[in-house]
């Protein structure tokens, strides 16, 4: 993967993502790439420490059946993703809708297009809160975030719930 070329292809794009769902390239092999359980990016056991690198490759990742890929039109590049590729870092309310930040930045309103579920998450066998952030690719709550929405959760029954919009979703069970 030529990364000068990958920048110079997604520079049209003007901050929209590209269109990897339509891009199905052939299987060009493995790459040594990881992302890490707590959301950080490793190329080579090195961690990635330039943020605008790990958003252009997060723009171009995919997830088909259990399997992640970086792809362009014409390659498609396996990794290997811990737990999922995105962690919420930040969270905000704006006009009734809660707005969930990636440690990408990118920004996701909580609603019924992007929904949130409860998961057992791998490293401790515990239900946790995941968000949908496009195309099948999913990020877990960061656990600042988690704790911080606890508290504005509403008690109903034995679970917590949180309301964004017309949308409610479950915290977890008491």
């Amino acid at each position: 993967m030529d990364l000068a070329t990958l920048q110079k292809q997604l520079a049209d794009q003007q901050g929209k993502l590209p269109p990897v769902d339509k891009w199905n390239p052939d299987f060009c092999g493995d790459m040594d790439l990881v992302i890490k359980h707590d959301g950080s990016w490793f190329y080579m056991g090195t961690p990635i420490g330039r943020k605008t690198l790990v958003k252009l490759f997060a723009s171009v990742l995919k997830k088909e059946d259990e399997k992640y890929y970086l792809v362009t039109p014409v390659e498609k590049l396996g990794i290997k993703v811990e737990d999922v590729p995105y962690v919420i870092t930040q969270w905000e309310v704006q006009d009734d809708l809660l707005i969930f930040t990636t440690q990408t930045d990118e920004q996701v309103v909580v609603s019924a297009s992007h929904p949130v579920e409860l998961k057992d998450n791998p490293q401790n066998q515990l239900a946790l809160p995941y968000i949908n952030v496009r195309r099948n690719l999913w990020a877990r709550l960061h656990q600042n975030v988690y704790y911080q929405l606890i508290e504005q959760a509403e008690q109903q029954g034995n679970a917590l719930y949180i309301t964004s919009g017309d949308y409610q979703f479950c915290l977890g069970h008491l």
